[in-house]
This record gives structure tokens, sequence and C-alpha cells, in this order.
């Protein structure tokens, strides 16, 4: 894999211009600059991403998952259930290149963190959900109260409370069309990850039910799974790797998954170092619950993820700075959500029949 470590800002600015020469000329209808901005965000990444991967297109149960510069409804898959890497993932650059080491992982009956107990009594709890059954012609449905901080800027700008709901479709095979997603009033297709263009696969980069189910459910083996297929750049962005690890497996939680699988995702973020609990965690509409974080000192980050106390399910997940950075004073927000509903549906568009908000 290259070592992105000694790419300069100034080598991927020309790599934008090349590859922007390449572009087809712009439609004659005008984009919203939002949603410009957040195209062009995504040109940005996948060119870093094409630098640092070798053999992603040769192993469709392990491509690289997104690491967003922040939430967007466009994206796909894991942004389907609401982009699930979407509303929980967000990378800030904190200055420079991580100089966290390899990460070292507790051994058998060794705590990895104050949170490893409670991971392990909600992987319980995971546990004891029925199984769903998901035919690949189906889709799920995942509706989510999110806020978040646009950092197109250079500085993070906080936005209002809105509704998302996504439909994620389960087609086995690489797919062009991955769903759609709802915000605002306006539907909009999910498209294949720029550069698929035979379709996105299942993959980390779109989580279907029988791709997940087909995790390995040991949670070390989990582990060293998803560190092996999560991007080395959430590195040189400022992130470290254990931190990219716990946002990878927080990028999944929040949508359909195997209770079995979960278990597992569970088991393995409590073997991650740094994660303890959270007593006052609460989610984008201020439930309160019982609380898992990780914080990130490359990036100057904290991601907490907030589980009902008496059943405890997910709840929502929230993200902030714990330090001054370029982007904000500690304690600015970077995303946040509530999860109000999963079900699974025949047809992108159609609401579940019962609305069991959680």
């Amino acid at each position: 894999m290259t070592n992105h470590h000694a790419r300069r800002p100034q080598a991927r600015r020309t790599d934008a211009a090349e590859i922007a020469t390449l572009l087809p000329a712009p439609a004659e209808w005008d984009v919203p600059g939002e949603r410009h901005l957040h195209h062009k965000e995504r040109l940005m990444r996948q060119i870093d991403r094409d630098h640092s991967r070798t053999s992603a297109r040769t192993d469709s149960g392990g491509r690289a998952s997104r690491r967003l510069l922040r939430p967007a409804v466009m994206a796909p898959v894991a942004a389907l259930a609401v982009g699930a890497a979407i509303l929980t993932s967000v990378t800030v650059t904190g200055g420079g290149p991580s100089t966290a080491g390899p990460s070292r992982h507790p051994a058998a009956g060794e705590s990895a963190g104050t949170g490893s107990a409670l991971l392990v009594q909600v992987s319980r709890a995971a546990l004891e959900n029925d199984e769903v059954a998901v035919r690949d012609d189906q889709f799920t449905y995942r509706r989510a109260t999110v806020r978040e901080a646009d950092l197109t800027s250079g500085k993070a700008v906080v936005g209002p409370l809105r509704t998302v709901e996504s439909w994620a479709s389960q087609k086995q095979g690489p797919q062009r069309r991955l769903g759609v997603v709802r915000t605002d009033g306006e539907t909009l297709p999910v498209n294949a990850e720029l550069g698929d263009d035979d379709g996105t696969p299942p993959g980390l980069g779109r989580p279907t039910y029988r791709w997940l189910a087909t995790l390995p459910a040991d949670p070390d083996e989990l582990l060293a799974y998803l560190e092996a297929k999560t991007p080395k750049t959430a590195e040189v962005k400022g992130q470290g790797h254990d931190q990219a690890a716990f946002e990878q497996i927080g990028s999944i939680i929040n949508q359909v998954v195997p209770p079995r699988t979960a278990a597992a995702l569970y088991q393995a973020a409590a073997r991650i170092p740094g994660v303890e609990e959270a007593p006052r965690a609460h989610d984008a509409i201020g439930r309160r619950g019982v609380g898992i974080a990780r914080e990130d000192a490359a990036s100057g980050t904290r991601t907490e993820w907030v589980f009902d106390k008496d059943g405890l399910t997910l709840l929502g997940t929230r993200s902030y700075l714990v330090k001054n950075t370029a982007y904000g004073k500690k304690g600015t927000l970077l995303s946040s959500t509530a999860e109000l509903q999963h079900a699974v549906v025949d047809t992108p568009g159609q609401a579940p029949v019962s609305r069991r908000d959680s």
C-alpha cells in the first residue's frame, strides 16, 4: 500500500486539478451550492483513496468505507440506512498525520477500557433480538433525526435538526442504483460509489443484510478484518487507526443488522483501546441513556454511542471536538443522530406498516 504520509497537500491539489480536466462538461441546470461542494468533497476523497488502495476491486467483501468530512445525504450506501457512515463518522484533520503506533488489543480477559463491561451487556442484548427475514428484492428502511456540521468553509457550521429516511437495496452483486434517501421533503436516488463503473458490490461500502451475516462471529477475527479493511488514509487525515475502526463499527450498528453480527461488533468494539463509558451521553433529540465513547487525540474528536438504559438498544450517536482545532473550539458539535425506526420494506419510498418508534 502506498505510504500516504509522504504526500503533501500541494500534490493532492495537483491530482485534483488533473482529474478535473477529465470530467465532463457541467449540466445546463445549476446544482445547489451545498450539493456541489458535497460532490467536490467526494471526488477529493476518491483521489486519496485511489492512491492508497491496491486490491480493493478484487475483494468485493472488503471495500474500504467512506470517511466523510461531513455527513451528506447523497453519499452511497452506508448512507442509506441513513448513511451509516454518513451520520456517524466525521473525520477532522488535527493538523497533521497521526503518530499513533499499531493497535495493541487486550489479551483474553484483559479490559480494553471502562466501556468493556457495558459493551458485553449490549452484545448480549443484541444477541437476544429476533433474526429478520430479508429477501434480496427488498429494502432496509431507516428513519433518523440528525444534526450535522458543514465543514466545507474550514469552520464547523452546525445545521438544524432534520429527519432523514433511507431505503437501501438488498440486491446481490454490484448495483448501480443503491436505493433512495429522503430529507427536507426531497427524495433522491443513491447511485454507485464514485469509480464503481460496474456498480457497487456488497461490502463495507454497501453492507447488505446478507453480507453482514457472513462476517466473522468471533470478535477478535471480526476486529482484525475491520482493521485490515479500514483505510490507512484515516491516519493521514489526522485520525488514529483505532478511532477509524471504532467509527467503522459505528457506521454499521445503526442499520438493520443480524443479531449474531451485532453482538460480535459490540464485543469487537470492547477490544479497542481507549473505549470507555460515557455516563452523560445523549442523542440528537436529548434522549439520555448509557453511553460508550472513544476520544481520538490525533483529531481532537470524541465519538459517543448512547443506548437505552432498559433494553440497551441504540438510541443514537454524537461526535464533537474535545480541543480547539481549525474547525472550531472545544465542545463544537460535529454530528449527532437519533435512531427512530428500522424496518424491512418491499419498495423504495414505502413507509413501514407498523411505525414503532424507538
